[in-house]
């Protein structure tokens, strides 16, 4: 059996009481970093066996962890923080599972994208996650042209780096929409600033962002989400 189980993305104490109870009982843990996911354990005195699987580990890591199941182990695995599988790698683990009839359990539990979208005051009834962003302005501005007629809330992930270039593409490609940005999701320093990207790139171009972050945009034709008019 393989159980996908979902870790904080900031405050330790957000590990479910389940989470918690299966990664104490599985045979191993599979992760990202083990480095990271040592923390979490210690915090709550787990001393399971960590294996990394990471982006970079081929196919016969994946095969490996797939022998192990078949020869009547349970596992779990995590990311480095969040939802497993979500801009993280474990995607070839689940699918060679489902391939070899193991069964996959995935626990429910926070990941940053809809965290953002909740706090972001934009629409929440339809929306798109397109995880991170192209690095090079030419890329952005070409990926932003494909999504400009959307009409649900676009969330992305971007770098602390890039937030004031990315946004100055978004207003260019998008038009002066209503938007918001959150960071450090559950982490002591959490924040949030809304209101139109001109606002936003005027507060980012003055100070770079630290942390993990995440931008909500409105989709086209969405209007005063956030109870003012545009100056």
């Amino acid at each position: 059996m393989l159980y996908i189980i979902p870790t904080p993305i900031g405050n330790l104490r957000d590990l479910t009481f389940r989470a918690l109870d299966i990664l104490q009982s599985v045979h191993k843990i599979i992760c990202e970093d083990t480095r990271h996911t040592q923390r979490l354990l210690k915090h709550y005195e787990v001393s399971q066996t960590l294996v990394s699987f990471h982006e970079h580990s081929g196919p016969e890591k994946v095969q490996e962890i797939i022998k192990w199941m078949k020869e009547g182990q349970t596992l779990a695995l995590v990311s480095d923080a969040g939802m497993p599988l979500i801009s993280d790698p474990g995607y070839q683990v689940v699918r060679e599972a489902i391939r070899n009839g193991i069964e996959v359990i995935a626990l429910p539990g926070p990941t940053a994208s809809v965290t953002a979208l909740v706090k972001s005051g934009l629409p929440t009834d339809s929306y798109s996650f397109f995880g991170f962003i192209p690095k090079k302005t030419v890329g952005r501005k070409k990926f932003f042209e494909t999504l400009k007629e959307r009409e649900e809330t676009l969330i992305f992930y971007e770098s602390p780096y890039r937030v004031s270039d990315t946004l100055k593409d978004l207003q260019e490609v998008f038009g002066n929409r209503e938007a918001a940005v959150v960071r450090e999701i559950s982490k002591k320093f959490e924040e949030s600033k809304r209101g139109y990207l001109s606002d936003l790139i005027e507060i980012y171009s003055k100070k770079e962002p630290l942390g993990e972050i995440v931008i909500v945009v409105a989709g086209k034709d969405c209007k005063d989400a956030f109870g003012h008019s545009e100056a």
